[in-house]
């Protein structure tokens, strides 16, 4: 029981580190893995090894798929194809059914490029179709936020997500987390897109307008919504071909170049040349250095937090924590995913990242397939009871946004709504999402585990 109380002290102190001392995430997990190796008794010769490999497994693994989804996702940003992708969709379905338009723009939006970017260049399409429809506006960009937030949290290649998935074991099973991230994250929307209709009607928005106009003549010499979908598209469609060549009897070359396509690092290495028409046809090839440099800066902080993460887990398997943690299956195997849901749940509340709140908590729980992990001792041991967790740490990731997250600011400010209002629309509104995931993914649990 000391050891436990020892742990939960750690974690907290983390928590406090990073959400009222401000100090950077990537220190203050570092120094509680440091901190718990040393009260937990992990001899001091072996500590530094401990912290080398855990550090490093993130950089053999997954860092180069966290690398390549986010210049994907820069490149759709800068070249307007993001923008592109949001026209298509209201093409289709804006004029009759402008809600579903903007759930359906952000859902899409958010998988490559981040929530917080993907609503300041996204909301003024929203801004134009509430004067167009005379549909509130307020509903529109919850909605619209609604939207982007569940692909954020669910979602590969979305450095949270993805980063998770890697930390659990799951790098040769990406498709699948991807598929179940589809699901999650669109039953999660349904209550949404009502919350969103009903709370907008009563919101009276205010705050500045985007320049429309400018936003407007700038989709016009952006890439065509089909080639824009591209770097999306293919990288799912060569997962999945990978998928079947395990599965269906062909030719043993045919196989091995639908495996070896398959692997995600190279089916994303494949969606980075299809970018390629998108920087030309937007005359940016010879900027590709400074957008690929961007890139490299945003996700170095989301791979170090990522790696100092793992280092936490390595930590907590050689302390022993997990045989101890055997000891009480019983009542924590009852909770299920419910479990990871609610420690992500109190680190995203606690401090507002969602991407520190899903590492973190991946981190915590640890490789499935590892016999000293807090998943097998908890009897998460199979690729689907993996990535069944990962979308519980989604979950819990998403519950709840407030004032401590960056993501908030951009909805109110951007959306043109007032803070008292954001905390009974945007707040509420995530809490019922994670919500309603949970439910949907201890019930998925019970039937499928």
């Amino acid at each position: 029981m000391s050891t436990i109380l020892i742990f939960i002290a750690a974690i907290l102190i983390m928590v406090v580190a990073i959400s009222r001392w401000k100090i950077h995430p990537f220190i203050a997990i570092l120094a509680t893995a440091l901190l718990l190796a040393i009260v937990l008794g992990v001899p001091l010769k072996a500590i530094p090894d401990t912290i080398g490999r855990g550090f490093s497994s993130i950089f053999t693994g997954i860092g180069l798929v966290i690398i390549f989804g986010t210049i994907i996702g820069t490149v759709l940003e800068k070249t307007g194809a993001a923008l592109a992708m949001a026209r298509g969709v209201e093409r289709v379905v804006g004029r009759r059914y402008p809600r579903l338009a903007m759930i359906l723009i952000g859902w899409i939006v958010s998988i490559p490029v981040f929530c917080d970017s993907g609503f300041v260049l996204v909301s003024p399409i929203g801004k134009s179709l509430a004067k167009r429809t005379s549909h509130p506006q307020a509903s529109l960009m919850l909605a619209l936020g609604a939207g982007l937030f569940a692909s954020h949290v669910f979602i590969p290649p979305t450095p949270g997500p993805v980063a998770a998935a890697g930390m659990m074991g799951l790098d040769d099973n990406l498709l699948m987390v991807i598929a179940v991230g589809v699901v999650i994250s669109l039953i999660s929307l349904i209550p949404a897109y009502f919350f969103a209709g009903k709370i907008g009607e009563k919101i009276k928005t205010v705050g500045i307008d985007l320049d429309e106009d400018k936003k407007t003549e700038e989709s016009k010499n952006s890439p065509s919504a089909m080639l824009s979908f591209l770097p999306i598209v293919v990288p799912m469609l060569l997962m999945a071909m990978g998928s079947v060549a395990s599965l269906v009897a062909m030719p043993e070359w045919l196989a091995m170049t639908l495996a070896f396509l398959g692997k995600p690092v190279i089916a994303l290495m494949v969606a980075l040349l299809c970018c390629l028409p998108l920087l030309s046809k937007s005359h940016l090839l010879k900027k590709s250095y400074g957008i690929i440099n961007d890139s490299l800066m945003t996700a170095g902080p989301i791979i170090f937090i990522t790696a100092a993460g793992s280092v936490l887990g390595t930590v907590i398997v050689e302390s022993g924590f997990v045989e101890i943690i055997k000891h009480y299956t019983g009542t924590l195997s009852a909770l299920g995913v419910i479990f990871p849901f609610i420690i992500a749940a109190i680190l995203k509340s606690a401090q507002g990242s969602s991407t520190v709140a899903i590492t973190t908590t991946a981190s915590l729980m640890g490789m499935f397939g590892d016999a000293g992990s807090m998943m097998h001792a908890l009897g998460f041991t199979t690729p689907l009871a993996a990535t069944l967790v990962v979308m519980a740490i989604g979950a819990g990731a998403m519950t709840v946004s407030h004032a401590n997250d960056s993501y908030f600011w951009v909805v109110t400010g951007f959306g043109g709504i007032r803070t008292t209002d954001g905390y009974r629309s945007f707040t509420l509104m995530t809490l019922i999402m994670g919500v309603t995931a949970i439910v949907a993914l201890a019930l998925a649990a019970i039937v499928l585990l």
